[in-house]
C-alpha cells in the first residue's frame, strides 16, 4: 500500500544499514517522506551513551545520503525537539515507520493522536539489522570500533 505521507526519525549521527534499512522501507510505502532528526538539546535529553555530532554536520549528511539515493526531492526533513515531532500535530501523516527500538514512541503517539481526536498512525515496524556478530548495528557500537557502518566486525 502506498501512503501519501509517511514519517520517520531518529539522530542519524553516523548513517549505517540500520537507518538505510528504515529509509528504503519508508520510501518503499510512502509517497513523501517526513523525516525527523534530533536536535542537538534533544539529543542531550536522550543521554546517548557516546558523543554525537552537531546538528548541522548530520543535517548536511542525511541531505547528502538521500540525494544521492535520489530520495530527497520526496523528503521533508524537520528538526526535531521532542520525540513526537510533527506526528502529534499533522493530520496528514498516515504512517510512522519505526525499529524495534522506537516501537513504543510510535504506540505512544497514536495514544497523543486519539487523545487529540487525530486518526492514529499505522504503525510499520522494521526488523533490526544485525552486524555479523548477530548484535544489531547501532552508532554506539561503531563509534566504540567494534563494528563498522555495515556491520562488518573490527579486528582489534
Amino acid at each position: 500500500m502506498k501512503y501519501s505521507l509517511v514519517a520517520c526519525g531518529g539522530t542519524f549521527d553516523i548513517i549505517h544499514r540500520g537507518h538505510e534499512s528504515l529509509f528504503k522501507r519508508a520510501f518503499e510505502i510512502g509517497e513523501k517522506v517526513i523525516i525527523g532528526i534530533a536536535s542537538d538539546n534533544l539529543v542531550k535529553i536522550l543521554g546517548k551513551k557516546h558523543s554525537v555530532r552537531p546538528l548541522e554536520e548530520r543535517f548536511k549528511d542525511l541531505k547528502k545520503y538521500l540525494e544521492k539515493r535520489g530520495w530527497l526531492k520526496n523528503s521533508i526533513i524537520v528538526v526535531l525537539n521532542d520525540r513526537y515531532g510533527p506526528t502529534i500535530h499533522m493530520d496528514k501523516i498516515e504512517a510512522l515507520i519505526v525499529s524495534e527500538e522506537t516501537y513504543k514512541v510510535g504506540l505512544k503517539i497514536n495514544r497523543i493522536r486519539r487523545r487529540k481526536k487525530m486518526k492514529p498512525l499505522k504503525i510499520i515496524k522494521i526488523p533490526l539489522i544485525l552486524a555479523e556478530d548477530g548484535k544489531p548495528i547501532s552508532c554506539t557500537r561503531i563509534k566504540m570500533g567494534e563494528i563498522d557502518r555495515n556491520g562488518r566486525l573490527i579486528k582489534k
